[in-house]
């Protein structure tokens, strides 16, 4: 009878009428439409299935794709090591707890989608020693974590960004794991029991003097209040010992993948923005992110345009927002960010960047559920988005996969966590 329930909610929320084109929520200049909004949100997720054998994702000619890694449980995020090996970061969505009808369809929509279920909490070693593409080494580097996501190697540790925390291990090169139960070096906000935006990414600057580590809201426009929210919605910078806690940059809805211009030097972030306002509202977007910046949320998006849902409302702070630099389609799920600093792709990939796109749930046609590329100059976004790697749907509409983390390994190639199939993805240019 719930399985019934939720696909008739689903259907009956999604059989509005054909998607608007979302070609206008991209780039520096999107058409922002008027919001809209009703009883019930649009559901329609992809339902999770399997890669068939031999089946990858679709890249670009003259690019190979290949599986790195599979046989993973959730794998979400990866970070190269100076001696080459890769960590993946495998965790998964924890279900809603006492979230009444709303977070009980929540839930089932996340099942649907394979994103809910025991969370492996652990962080994985993987060794190509001669570089060439294929794993002879694979070793459990950390456990009994708490949902991590974000790594970084600064000041002789390894760090690692829990839900609720980050912790430090001391770490030598070549190391296959970590001893003892690490030092908690900074605590996160958190929610027990639905703890909303839950990733939690990290990266260092060039000298490794500071850290920053991003933590999204608790929900979706401050439904619990902002008291709920103090300390969300933001990017951090710390100490590597964990003083100096300070916030760069707020109002930012869920900030997850980080990176830093190769031409700027500038620190740029992928961001999830608010849903349930319509098909093409709001965009996701990447942003370069400067010491006290505020970006609207919950109170306003894409600048200063005010979302009258959110009551009481702060004009003053709203009068201080400033809009993002590119957007990315509106419910595309843009999380993972990494720019091209290698040599090994053709001239038009370098220093720009690749984005994950895990993919739309309120939405009626489904976008996103791709890796997509924004070509930069002069450190700035210069053109279209373009397609980089596709097929995560498959003919059916079903999610064999869905991109998150990206990143660039020593050989040059881009490397994707898929977080459905249980893989890690090898781009390669030229075989």
């Amino acid at each position: 009878m719930r399985k019934f329930a939720l696909s008739a909610f689903v259907l009956l929320a999604a059989c509005s009428g054909p998607a608007p084109s979302p070609e206008h929520s991209y780039g520096s200049e999107p058409q922002l439409p008027a919001p809209q909004s009703g009883a019930l949100p649009t559901v329609n997720v992809a339902n999770a299935t399997t890669w068939p054998a031999g089946a990858t994702p679709t890249a670009p000619e003259g690019f190979t794709v290949t599986r790195f890694a599979d046989g993973l449980d959730h794998p979400r995020w990866l970070y190269i090591l100076p001696n080459g090996d890769v960590l993946v970061a495998e965790s998964s969505t924890q279900a809603q707890q006492n979230g009444g009808i709303l977070g009980w369809i929540r839930n089932q929509v996340q099942r649907q989608a394979g994103a809910l279920g025991e969370s492996a909490n652990r962080v994985t070693l993987l060794r190509d020693a001669n570089h060439d593409g294929v794993i002879e080494e694979r070793h459990v580097f950390a456990e009994n974590l708490n949902q991590p996501i974000g790594m970084v190697l600064a000041a002789g540790h390894i760090y690692i960004a829990n839900t609720d925390s980050v912790v430090r291990y001391p770490y030598t090169d070549g190391q296959t794991s970590v001893q003892g139960a690490g030092e908690v070096v900074m605590q996160l906000p958190h929610r027990d029991g639905d703890n909303g935006h839950w990733t939690r990414n990290l990266i260092a600057n060039n000298d490794g003097t500071k850290l920053y580590v991003s933590v999204g809201s608790s929900s979706n426009i401050a439904n619990y209040g902002m008291e709920a929210e103090e300390g969300r919605a933001a990017i951090w910078e710390f100490n590597p010992d964990g003083t100096g806690q300070t916030i760069v940059a707020g109002g930012l809805r869920n900030p997850v993948g980080m990176d830093w211009s190769p031409s700027s030097n500038a620190l740029w972030v992928a961001v999830n923005e608010r849903d349930e306002l319509g098909d093409n509202l709001v965009p996701d977007y990447i942003t370069s992110v400067q010491r006290g910046d505020f970006f609207g949320w919950p109170y306003s998006y894409w600048g200063q345009n005010v979302d009258t849902r959110v009551e009481p409302q702060n004009p003053t702070l709203v009068a201080t927002a400033r809009r993002p630099d590119y957007a990315l389609g509106a419910h595309t799920a843009s999380l993972g960010l990494t720019f091209y600093d290698a040599n090994r792709f053709p001239a038009a990939y370098q220093n720009g960047a690749f984005i994950g796109q895990h993919g739309s749930w309120n939405r009626s046609a489904l976008v996103g559920y791709k890796v997509v590329f924004v070509p930069f100059e002069n450190g700035r976004p210069n053109g279209p988005p373009q397609d980089f790697l596709t097929g995560f749907l498959n003919a059916n509409d079903q999610a064999q996969g869905r991109p998150v983390g990206v990143i660039v390994d020593q050989t040059g190639a881009l490397l994707v966590a898929d977080d459905v199939g249980n893989i890690v993805w090898r781009v390669a240019y030229g075989g």
